[in-house]
């Protein structure tokens, strides 16, 4: 009984990670963005593989952080910090594929913004179906991932989602739209896996600071047990 209460405060619980926030988030993101890169980048530029990388490695820090908390804080930080830089990083390149393309940013009062936050999406699929319930909405014949039509004119201004969009002398295509939304949608995704993920962060520094590592907890089991004996 002894040497499995020791066993016990050696090696606490850990992994766990399917259960966390940030993890369920940021597998969404991957899914997404393998599914954006395929879309909407070539497949022959360095972002493509940039962003899905980026992408999976949030994911699979995470999950390696928390697998290794059993037996290192200080990794399962260490993991933590690079799954948080590597999501930051394709932020960025969400971030940039608007700005490049004069696309907009939508703000979270944006009612498709709005609408997306409100269904809660957990799979890729949820996403989609948004997608194409949005175009729908709008009256874009469409499956949101094939344009239809390219109406071409010389006007710069409002798309039919009431977004200021440049976009030189063509309107907005169904493919150029479901690219702001699904870009728009993964922004908001890192947004909140950011934020759970600084969370996470700031608990393991203090949970490492109070409690200590895997040398300390060996040394209070090996000092516990010669006391025993």
């Amino acid at each position: 009984m002894g040497d499995r209460r020791n066993t016990g405060d050696l090696i606490p619980k850990h992994g766990g990670y399917r259960k966390l926030k940030s993890f369920q988030i940021a597998q969404l993101v991957y899914d997404v963005t393998v599914r954006f890169c395929e879309l909407y980048i070539d497949r022959r530029s360095r972002t493509h593989d940039q962003m899905v990388q980026a992408a999976r490695s949030g994911v699979q820090n995470i999950a390696e952080g928390s697998q290794a908390s059993g037996t290192s804080k200080k990794t399962e930080l260490k993991l933590t910090n690079v799954a948080r830089a590597s999501l930051e990083e394709l932020r960025l390149d969400y971030e940039d594929f608007l700005r490049q393309r004069g696309l907009p940013e939508l703000t979270p009062e944006n009612p498709a913004l709005r609408r997306y936050k409100a269904k809660r999406c957990e799979r890729l699929n949820d996403v989609r179906e948004w997608v194409e319930a949005e175009l729908a909405l709008h009256g874009e014949d469409t499956d949101a991932h094939r344009p239809t039509r390219t109406d071409r004119d010389t006007q710069t201004g409002t798309d039919q989602f009431g977004l200021s969009v440049s976009v030189g002398d063509s309107q907005c295509s169904s493919v150029t739209i479901s690219s702001v939304l699904v870009a728009n949608a993964a922004l908001s995704m890192l947004n909140l896996c950011c934020y759970f993920l600084d969370r996470q962060i700031a608990a393991q520094a203090k949970d490492f600071e109070n409690k200590g590592g895997f040398t300390e907890r060996l040394y209070k089991v090996r000092t516990a047990r010669k006391r025993n004996e």
